[in-house]
């Protein structure tokens, strides 16, 4: 997976404290809509904050990830096929499709940067995070006060899948191509820094219990959590209901 690398447990904790704390959102969200829990339980200013620094960490550690990475157009390929089979099953299975979710967008990503990763390493390293972090807040700003659209529907499609929402389209787990692709491009950037052990030695040595072992596992999580979670929620309100 990566280019003669030892492991770095502390990427692996951060990785796995991330996707602890997606799947607690999403069971938030089941209680809230399958259960009749309070509203404030999934969204409230705090979570609405803390939603997108977990997600956009994760996704910054999965650039990283991929700077180290020996073969990136293999590793995107098969999270994309995993992100159509989530797909799949969320709009069969539970009513609740996601058309282009964290896993849609990591796969392009993947793609995206084993593509074009010899581009983006002709920039210089001091200037790159002069870059990807202005692109980051302009495209966030360009996603709030534009909207973009036509009556053309596959360019409709491409307005969506980049982050600008279409009548009638939705995704019960979206995060479009903009901004999120330059946080992992960002987190390309970050990566030779930690290949080439710039860092502090202390990175690499602080070995956190029980989150390098779950971040090692993330994406087997995040493929099953929500199906799971669904059930045991289903199962509770199945029991309510007959009780």
């Amino acid at each position: 997976m990566e280019k003669n690398i030892k492991r770095i447990e502390l990427i692996d904790a951060l990785r796995g404290l991330s996707v602890v704390l997606m799947v607690i959102h999403h069971l938030l969200y089941n209680i809230w809509k399958f259960l009749d829990g309070p509203a404030w339980l999934f969204t409230n200013p705090l979570f609405d904050v803390l939603h997108y620094i977990f997600a956009g960490l994760f996704i910054f550690l999965s650039g990283v990830s991929s700077r180290l990475s020996r073969d990136n157009i293999k590793r995107g390929a098969i999270v994309v096929v995993l992100a159509v089979l989530i797909t799949f099953i969320t709009a069969r299975a539970i009513n609740m499709p996601i058309w282009f979710g964290i896993l849609h967008l990591l796969g392009f990503s993947m793609l995206f940067y084993g593509i074009t990763h010899k581009i983006w390493n002709l920039i210089p390293k001091f200037l790159a995070p002069l870059i990807y972090i202005p692109l980051i807040v302009i495209s966030t700003i360009a996603r709030a006060d534009m909207h973009l659209t036509s009556e053309t529907v596959w360019i409709r499609d491409i307005f969506w899948v980049l982050g600008w929402r279409q009548a009638g389209y939705g995704s019960s787990d979206y995060f479009p191509i903009l901004p999120w692709v330059f946080v992992f491009l960002l987190g390309t950037w970050a990566g030779w820094y930690i290949a080439e052990r710039k860092l502090p030695a202390v990175f690499y040595r602080i070995k956190p219990p029980i989150l390098p072992s779950i971040g090692r596992k993330a994406l087997l999580i995040y493929i099953l959590h929500q199906p799971v979670l669904y059930s045991l929620v289903m199962w509770i309100r199945q029991l309510r209901e007959n009780s």
